[in-house]
């Protein structure tokens, strides 16, 4: 969850939402994103609302503490059954997300996901995800997740180099998210992810492709592998303004994606998602996959984010603030938008072109039409797919998607 909030409207304190958002709700898939915001420490480059126990020592007292989440996290969920009301659906995906949530007990987790399954239910073919830390877990850990309901988890591998960890402030050892691929197999789990970050300061190309290299002999049916972003305000960046580490340009990060794309297609992953690869259909990462097609999702914890029919809503940041809200039976809601339907249609063609199957070109104006045929004719659309209506990106439009997007939403 991205640290800084956007503005916006008046969220009630009931939570209600207007009934335009809750009209044809049965139609459309339901998922929670539940978010833990705690950490052991903060790594240099993240830019999430996350906390370690220092930040949180004196500003918010019991309220703040990771020992009661649960409970309080169950309280949203329990907030969310009442504003959605008769709403039938049950949970298509559960995903657990941070910070680290693998720092609470196994037993927290597993009961959070309980709440959703009393409130709303499971669909029998739910998709169950937690992230972790590579050392926040060990077999017994993750049998309990097993046990408990989860059937999918993406470790935080990020890179297989000592040097390039040290440089994100990543805690684990190499070697040690391959061997916890190998416990989540042996534990049960289907599906697990490792993600993946290239173009550090540092990292050589060598670097990546051994990197690729241990996330593939790991065996994982899905990898993700994103861009070092440098966000303003966070250790890295004040680090490179003062020369201690070089700047990574884009011709580096094109690079290391051509590599990514080259590697992972020859070991049999496919991609589905401009950062994402899979074994397999069903090895996907179906939560992000709905949200990349606009479907609702409740977003619980602070500073997560909701979207409910067009209704888009997003947390208060500090843990005890959105404790206190909750235990004075008001929603943790710090604002929310009304998307008119211009908003989604642009945020459907910014999320859908990034996917396999790209997005539907009647969803263009004249202008994004027109920068279509454009995008075509210069090798950044597949020439297949648009003569049956679709706009899909080639390799070379994947190098080029942010510019490609632009052009098409005029």
């Amino acid at each position: 969850m991205p640290s800084v909030l956007p503005d916006g409207e008046t969220m009630p304190e009931d939570g209600s939402l207007p009934a335009s958002a809750l009209a044809g709700a049965g139609d459309r898939p339901l998922a929670f994103y539940l978010h833990v915001p705690y950490c052991a420490t903060r790594c240099g480059y993240c830019d999430f609302n996350t906390y370690t126990a220092t930040e949180l020592r004196g500003s918010g007292g019991v309220l703040a503490s990771r020992d009661n989440y649960a409970d309080t996290l169950a309280d949203e969920i329990r907030l969310a059954r009442k504003v959605l009301g008769d709403d039938p659906r049950r949970a298509r995906t559960v995903f657990v997300g941070g910070g680290t949530p693998t720092l609470l007990a196994a037993a927290d987790l597993v009961a959070m996901l309980g709440v959703v399954r009393e409130e709303f239910g499971l669909a029998d073919d739910a998709e169950i995800t937690t992230e972790a830390n590579p050392d926040s877990v060990n077999p017994e850990y993750l049998a309990e997740l097993r046990a408990g309901g989860f059937n999918r988890i993406s470790f935080g591998m990020q890179s297989a180099r000592q040097h390039v960890l040290k440089v994100l402030d990543r805690t684990h050892t190499p070697g040690r998210p391959e061997a916890c691929v190998a416990e989540a197999r042996a534990a049960g789990f289907e599906h697990v992810n490792l993600d993946l970050i290239y173009g550090t300061p540092g990292e050589s190309d060598e670097d990546w492709r051994a990197t690729l290299a241990a996330a593939v002999g790991a065996g994982p049916d899905h990898i993700s592998a994103y861009a070092l972003i440098v966000e303003e305000g966070t250790q890295l960046a004040r680090r490179i303004r003062r020369g201690e580490v070089p700047m990574t340009d884009d011709d580096i990060h094109a690079d290391r994606y051509l590599i990514a794309d080259s590697v992972l297609a020859d070991a049999g992953y496919s991609w589905y998602e401009v950062s994402n690869w899979a074994t397999s259909e069903a090895g996907r990462c179906l939560h992000n996959e709905l949200y990349w097609r606009g479907a609702d999702w409740w977003g619980a914890g602070p500073g997560a984010h909701s979207h409910v029919g067009g209704v888009r809503w997003w947390n208060v940041k500090h843990p005890g603030a959105y404790a206190a809200a909750l235990a004075g039976g008001r929603s943790p809601g710090a604002a929310r938008e009304v998307l008119p339907d211009e908003d989604r249609r642009v945020e459907r063609i910014l999320l859908e072109l990034r996917l396999l199957d790209g997005v539907p070109l009647r969803l263009l104006k004249p202008d994004g039409l027109a920068a279509s045929r454009k995008a075509l004719a210069d090798g950044l659309l597949e020439e297949t797919a648009y003569a049956r209506g679709r706009g899909v990106l080639t390799l070379r439009g994947r190098l080029l998607a942010d510019a490609v997007v632009r052009d098409l939403v005029d």
